[in-house]
């Protein structure tokens, strides 16, 4: 079940129902302009409801020195543990590759919100080597759960430690 937390930005709800579509997956959304933690608590009650086991909140992009993002995100954060008992059982914070440092601050003031349990790191198709990883792990130790290599359906993939660490010392 997909549920569609980004309420605010122009055309986020309909690029998630396309999503939803394309996984035959169930979507929970509400109108543009909502209050986002109603859509993650109906999300959660719905996906309780009907025995789902994975429930994906998708909630808006926020810069990490907008304070209310940030509450937002806490109130988020609470009332999914509201409707599913223990929940959020996985907060990833998805990160472009392609920031660089800045992902590393990033990371580091989001894990003051919402207890971040891994990373998403999209776009490594389009940075040359992906090197945040590294900082965000060894100072962090917030480990890199996802990585993104396109904008496809297979082009999110599982990290793989060993095989970034050889494509880091590839020679082209």
């Amino acid at each position: 079940m997909l549920a569609a937390a980004d309420t605010f930005r122009a055309a986020a709800i309909d690029q998630l129902e396309i999503w939803a579509r394309r996984t035959s997956a169930t979507l929970i959304k509400h109108d543009e302009g909502s209050d986002p933690s109603s859509v993650a608590l109906d999300a959660a009650k719905s996906a309780k409801a009907r025995d789902i086991d994975v429930l994906i909140v998708d909630t808006a992009g926020r810069l990490q020195n907008k304070y209310n993002l940030m509450e937002e995100l806490k109130k988020i954060n609470r009332v999914v543990g509201k409707g599913i008992h223990g929940a959020p059982h996985e907060t990833l914070l998805v990160l472009d590759a392609t920031t660089g440092q800045n992902a590393l601050s990033q990371a580091e003031l989001f894990t003051k919100s919402a207890p971040i349990t891994g990373l998403v790191l999209t776009k490594l198709d389009g940075t040359a080597k992906g090197g945040v990883i590294i900082g965000i792990k060894s100072e962090l130790s917030i480990p890199v759960k996802w990585i993104g290599v396109g904008e496809g359906l297979n082009d999110l993939r599982p990290f793989n430690s060993n095989d970034f660490a050889a494509a880091l010392f590839e020679d082209k």
